[in-house]
């Protein structure tokens, strides 16, 4: 038995006046998920325990099936996973975004959560002058994918209060900057980046090109490394993870999966579907399990740009799912599950906490249900996972 988890991240959203009151999973033209639903078991799990955040590090340990309540420790430590760097016990790592933040007299707004997508290479050589400029011992940057990087800071504390920037898009965030209370070492640092970057040459020729600059850093998602039983000695499985986002990559490095890396994977609308779906058929010749990831809706979704989602709903389904199905006819029997990890509302342009909804598929035992893979028809089945880590037993049949 071959056993596949999809991630759409953030496709869940709410209803929109322009689409008449459909949610863009209704709007979208996505035949093959339709398919799923029908011959699959479709539901809802709640992904984000109560309490908690809502966040893609929250959603994600639950899909792997790890309680957040019990394993999470930080988003941050979870990306220094996939980057290679192996945390010290009183090490702090924080995710390090490089954002656009526009100055407007005494204010100061988050123009954009990833400083106009910068490319990779941009941000590497950002990152180094950040490094040289700021880093000393026991405070290092390390470079990651576009503008997703990483601190790791020995007098960083684990319980400062920090932001996720795209909670923020759009919005004046200068007086989350508080210069007297405990974090103010992290904000006179974010403060320090401002001139090192001022004066890139990266940044000026991107200005020029009329792409948005990276004006500063954006310190969030702290903490101290995590302690994982992997998914090989809790069900005798190994497994790959397919993802463009450091912060999948390191989940399953701590899950035990084996983190394989596509070229041409940007966790953005152009990334290679394809060699994402090739990659994880070939990799099911040889393992039990794959987690396969998808970011673009929920990158879609932050930008607040219907239209984008809606292409990325129909590219995750036209060039994901339905070579997916095709391909895992060919290995023999399957259990395939699929959902998103949260809401990514295109209203809020942020992360919701509601219950997901999922299709879980197996090719032994295909139905036939008038249900289509929405939100409404998830919730209308009345059937509700209140832990999203049960979703994984449930997947194995264990």
């Amino acid at each position: 038995m071959k056993y596949v988890i999809l991630v759409g991240d953030g496709m869940g959203d709410y209803p929109i006046s322009e689409l008449g009151g459909r949610t863009p999973l209704e709007a979208a033209a996505i035949p093959h998920l339709d398919l799923l639903a029908r011959q699959g078991e479709l539901g809802r799990a709640r992904t984000i325990p109560e309490g908690m955040d809502p966040g893609s590090d929250i959603a994600n340990l639950s899909i792997m099936g790890y309680d957040p309540a019990r394993y999470h420790t930080g988003r941050a430590p979870l990306e220094a996973a996939a980057l290679g760097v192996a945390l010290k016990p009183e090490e702090v790592a924080f995710r390090c975004n490089l954002v656009t933040l526009r100055h407007e007299a005494s204010a100061l707004f988050m123009e954009d959560y990833a400083a106009g997508h910068i490319t990779s290479e941009e941000a590497r050589q950002l990152i180094a002058s950040l490094q040289a400029a700021l880093g000393r011992a026991g405070r290092h940057f390390y470079p990651g994918v576009s503008y997703r990087h990483l601190l790791v800071w020995t007098e960083g504390e684990a319980h400062w209060r920090t932001y996720p920037p795209h909670d923020w898009s759009g919005q004046e965030v200068g007086h989350l900057m508080t210069p007297d209370g405990p974090e103010q070492p992290l904000w006179e640092l974010v403060r320090a980046s401002w001139p090192v970057l001022q004066n890139q040459e990266i940044n000026r020729r991107r200005i020029s090109q009329g792409k948005k600059p990276a004006t500063s850093i954006w310190l969030w998602g702290q903490g101290r490394p995590p302690k994982f039983t992997t998914l090989n000695e809790r069900f005798g499985l190994k497994g790959a993870v397919i993802s463009a986002v450091d912060l999948i990559r390191g989940i399953g490095l701590y899950a035990g999966l084996t983190p394989i890396l596509v070229p041409g994977a940007t966790g953005y609308l152009d990334t290679n579907y394809a060699g994402k779906v090739a990659a994880a058929l070939e990799a099911l010749k040889q393992v039990d399990l794959v987690f396969l990831h998808v970011e673009a809706p929920d990158e879609a979704g932050h930008s607040g740009d219907l239209s984008l989602k809606l292409r990325a709903l129909e590219d995750f389904d036209a060039q994901v799912v339905g070579p997916l199905v095709v391909g895992l006819k060919d290995l023999g029997d399957h259990r395939l599950l699929v959902l998103c990890d949260h809401f990514t509302p295109l209203a809020l342009r942020t992360h919701t906490r509601e219950p997901v909804p999922y299709v879980l598929f197996d090719s032994r035992t295909p139905g036939d249900r008038p249900q289509a893979f929405t939100e409404a028809d998830a919730e209308q089945t009345g059937l509700l996972l209140e832990q999203g880590a049960h979703l994984l037993p449930r997947l194995l049949e264990r």
